[in-house]
């Protein structure tokens, strides 16, 4: 059988290479300001023209062809579940019956508009009726089971010393805002951020219920008990530190991390709120990593002196915040209104249809993936991407066996890590099982918490277990990529892999520019600030020599320099600490992509110019089309303050302004804005 499989495979791949004739979609042409100059402001030369005529739809933060590639995806699910809900009698746990319900439930929104708050009665009743701190952690424990994660979260992850098991991993969580400094920092930004939040919560509280009087005194609630947490939980440049991260301790000893806790009791009832495995249910974790022990120690102090009464407001509101978006439109409306509007400056609410398409894919991401990549995602596709990945993976081979500030013996440790990698591309091996998953079009709230009951389920029955390499961590319509250092692999679902990221009609130069540098990114996340601290096997281990670290630090230090001098407004400009492994991953992404490129046409003659752009012009030109963002400024400010990505204008001028190869694709002289100097170019791998 494997053979077999084998032998297909080989014959896909040889088709691919041997199709006649080749790709003939180049770059947007018409994308492009001709009136910029490519070696002043690249950005706007690439994609300046497509973003004068595309302004931001008003559902949307950000907008280009990327984005717009992904809202599309959205279109082919829809077109999916609305054909599965036509369908009414499809046998039960099948999934067309899982998906095509669930489009029909989140589309009624009439019934959904009568039901008003009464579908989250239940979970607010059972608040409500606790008597006692003990009973926190019943209900705790059955937030938990429908990931609902205040005010900490638990699930199963790769343990960082033997990721070959999975361990129970505790982290902070629990607060309504992005991250703690919004509750912390004093600049106007977090002020008015901080006054805004206190009006939303009253307001959701007064929509479930409750006086003016009694919504403004729950919202002083939640503020206050959330801003301990946050003045006791790690900022987001912290975050990104593993080892700041790292606290593995026996489950015992978390008992007395927390003594005021039942672990044991939180645990039993976890597993048994999931599924009626009893037996199983019994077993508690040997071990598990504490991510942030100090924030522990306060959720403990809370315990014993925050009234039951303020406890109950607080899960109350948490309750409501996350199923605000699943319940009657004034919820919607009031939810978007601050995590919309206020945060990325949406100025509508998209379709329902397209909200309802989310809902389906992160509640139920492989029943209706695969439903996706059947229809959008081509055998030939995936052994296209399977030889970009292997030119990508030679490339980077090639870059290490040249670096002239690495000693032999850290680079036989790099090149041991980068033959560990494992590729995984458009979708799982194996699909995950759904059937038993009970989804009606009778109540979308309750389709919406079986779908988290499942998910919820399906990691935690990992805990304990050895890990399992073929799960993924998207589902296959998401537009977007990863890596994770614990499993060492590199995963392209198919929503990615569209126009204008992947084609099979693009043409080499596209494709490596585009998607070719996304799979150069996910590679160098593996030698990143982050992934470089995991060895070959996953483990947080240091394979460093003391000098090579040194000088790789030195090489991050240039590039968190760069970061920090990019102002997206007067007065405020990327954290470069908070973006450097992004930042390396683009840098070192563009650089062995561009290697890749020319590694594919060894052997082969000189490829011709295109619209009167040389196939090096086009490479750095599909990157900044590919990354094109136009962005609110209200999404700028907010990604500022918490997303590891630069903004899309450094993402595209930040890595190519220290390329040479760039340099001289253009013709750039000496002292123009896209050429960093030599001695300030950066360059980590």
């Amino acid at each position: 059988m494997r053979l077999a499989k084998n032998l297909t495979w080989l014959a896909a791949l040889l088709a691919v290479a041997m199709s006649p004739g080749s790709p003939q979609r180049g770059i947007e042409i018409a994308d492009i300001d001709k009136s910029a100059d490519p070696c002043t402001d690249f950005f706007e030369y690439a994609n300046g023209a497509w973003r004068a005529a595309n302004p931001i739809p008003a559902s949307m933060g950000r907008w280009s062809r990327r984005w717009k590639a992904g809202e599309e995806n959205k279109d082919r699910l829809k077109g999916i579940l609305e054909e599965a809900a036509a369908v009414k009698d499809a046998p039960k746990g099948s999934v067309e019956q899982l998906v095509g319900d669930f489009y029909a439930a989140c589309m009624d929104e009439s019934r959904i508009n009568g039901l008003g708050v009464k579908p989250v009665q239940p979970m607010l009743t059972e608040i409500d009726a606790m008597k006692n701190s003990a009973e926190i952690r019943l209900v705790i424990s059955n937030l938990h089971a429908v990931g609902i994660r205040v005010p900490f979260a638990l699930i199963g992850n790769s343990d960082n010393h033997d990721p070959t098991q999975v361990i129970a991993q505790i982290f902070a969580s629990g607060l309504g805002m992005p991250d703690r400094d919004y509750y912390v920092k004093k600049e106007p930004r977090f002020v008015e951020a901080r006054e805004k939040y206190l009006a939303h919560v009253a307001a959701i509280f007064r929509l479930a219920g409750d006086s003016d009087e009694r919504a403004k005194a729950g919202a002083a609630t939640v503020m206050r008990m959330e801003t301990q947490l946050a003045e006791n939980s790690l900022d987001n440049v912290a975050l990104r530190n593993p080892r700041e991260t790292d606290h593995k301790t026996s489950f015992s000893d978390l008992q007395k991390m927390t003594p005021d806790f039942n672990w044991s009791a939180y645990y039993h009832r976890l597993r048994l709120s999931r599924d009626a495995r009893g037996a199983e249910a019994d077993v508690l974790p040997a071990d598990v990593n504490v991510a942030e022990p100090k924030f522990l120690a306060e959720f403990n102090r809370q315990l014993t002196t925050t009234p039951l009464a303020d406890w109950k407001t607080y899960l109350r509101w948490h309750v409501l915040d996350a199923a605000g978006p699943s319940l009657s439109e004034d919820f919607v409306k009031e939810d978007f209104a601050f995590n919309g509007a206020f945060l990325s400056g949406a100025k509508e609410m998209k379709p329902r249809w397209k909200r309802c398409a989310e809902a389906a894919d992160r509640g139920l991401g492989e029943a209706l993936g695969r439903k996706y990549v059947s229809k959008y995602f081509p055998p030939e596709a995936k052994a296209r991407m399977v030889e970009l990945v292997s030119n990508l993976r030679l490339a980077m081979k090639e870059t290490i066996d040249g670096l002239d500030w690495m000693s032999p013996e850290t680079k036989a440790k790099a090149l041991e890590k980068l033959s560990t990698f494992n590729p995984k591309i458009g979708y799982p091996d194996k699909w995950k099982d759904y059937s038993k998953v009970v989804i009606t079009r009778d109540s979308y709230w309750d389709d919406v918490v079986a779908g988290r009951k499942f998910n919820v389920s399906d990691n935690l029955s990992t805990i304990g277990k050895p890990v399992d390499r073929g799960r993924w961590g998207m589902t296959p319509p998401t537009s977007d990529a990863y890596y994770n250092p614990l499993l060492n692999e590199i995963v392209f679902p198919a929503g990615i892999l569209q126009p204008p990221a992947f084609s099979m009609d693009s043409t080499d130069a596209v494709n490596y520019g585009a998607i070719g540098v996304v799979i150069g990114h996910e590679i160098s996340h593996g030698f990143d600030d982050q992934g470089a601290q995991y060895d070959a096997q996953g483990r947080l281990n240091n394979w460093w020599t003391a000098e090579d670290l040194k000088k790789f630090q030195e090489k991050g230090a240039c590039v968190v320099n760069q970061f920090e001098s990019y102002f997206v407004e007067p007065g405020l400009h990327h954290n470069g600490k908070l973006v450097l492994g992004e930042a390396i991953g683009d840098l070192a992404g563009a650089k062995i992509a561009y290697r890749a490129f020319q590694i594919s046409r060894r052997g082969k003659p000189p490829l011709p110019d295109q619209d009167g752009f040389t196939p090096d012009q086009q490479f750095f030109i599909a990157w900044g089309q590919f990354r094109g963002d136009a962005i609110r400024p209200e999404t700028m400010r907010t990604m500022i303050q918490g997303d590891p990505h630069p903004i899309a204008k450094y993402r595209v001028i930040g890595p190519v302004s220290n390329l040479p190869e760039f340099q001289k694709a253009f013709g750039c002289k000496a002292g123009s804005s896209m050429v960093r100097p030599k001695e300030t170019r950066c360059e980590v791998w």
